[in-house]
């Protein structure tokens, strides 16, 4: 699947062009072939194939469906990923600008930095090098942010202290689930049974039109909306590819909320 993903990478619109160039291929195979039997008792033949096709193309939908019902699972769970994690990022700068300790302002600075380097994570596409680079800032400001807690639990052992620990480790779980959430993709065996599964198909309605001598001409529209299902299959499914991705405005509303930093207005009733 690798080479059919960095096709995908450099051109959604190549991908495409190129699966249904294979099906239409397939399909004038299987079509001159069976055109080839049609003198040799081809319109016979033609009543059982039909029953052969119809359950080829009804064990292809069947396939079809159960990708992309992978492939919107896996797309669903990156989405609420990012919104969860911006939300505990939130979470835990509101509650280090809260706490009554001087490396609470430090840890809601670092929080910041930490914020836009998950926002990279999930806007990068398929560059594998700055994706390292990503996940090796995002370890050493989880590092430097959980020092800064350990020292305030030993300080301040109490009731707020663990609160802010508790947002931290929420933060950064989410984005271990975050990361393993882009790492999963559509297995590649079901990928080509998926393409392969079409081709053979698409070479068997050839063949059983082949065989009744009849052009079907609006195949090329059946092709290309097959080709679309496919193309959004393999797009759903990938994390950094195509125009199905998922979006990091969540993070940036959250950076947005941390601009000003945190106000505390008077007492009510004081001047």
């Amino acid at each position: 699947m690798t080479e059919l993903a960095a096709i995908a990478n450099w051109s959604v619109f190549a991908f495409a062009l190129l699966l249904w160039v294979a099906q239409m291929l397939a399909h004038e195979t299987g079509y001159w072939a069976g055109f080839g039997r049609r003198a040799r008792g081809g319109e016979v033949q033609a009543k059982g194939v039909s029953v052969v096709v119809a359950g080829m193309l009804s064990l292809l939908v069947f396939v079809l469906a159960l990708t992309l019902s992978f492939a919107n699972t896996r797309f669903s769970e990156r989405v609420e990923g990012t919104l969860t994690e911006a939300n505990a990022i939130g979470t835990a700068w509101l509650r280090a600008e809260a706490i009554d300790h001087i490396r609470g302002p430090e840890i809601a600075r670092l929080l910041e930095q930490y914020a836009q380097v998950r926002r990279d994570f999930v806007s990068e596409r398929r560059d594998q090098s700055a994706i390292d680079e990503l996940n090796r800032r995002t370890n050493t400001l989880q590092s430097k942010i959980w020092g800064h807690m350990a020292a305030i639990v030993r300080e301040q052992p109490n009731a707020v202290s663990t609160s802010l620990m508790a947002a931290l480790n929420d933060a950064f779980d989410q984005a271990t689930a975050e990361r393993f959430a882009f790492y999963l993709r559509l297995p590649s065996p079901i990928f080509w049974l998926l393409i392969g599964m079409t081709l053979l198909g698409m070479a068997a309605l050839g063949f059983q039109l082949g065989l009744t001598g009849k052009r079907v001409h609006i195949l090329v529209a059946f092709l290309s909306m097959w080709t679309v299902v496919i193309v959004d299959i393999l797009d759903l499914a990938s994390p950094r590819i195509g125009a199905l991705r998922a979006s990091a405005a969540v993070y940036d509303w959250t950076l947005q909320g941390f601009k000003g930093g945190l106000q505390i207005p008077p007492i009510p009733g004081t001047k």
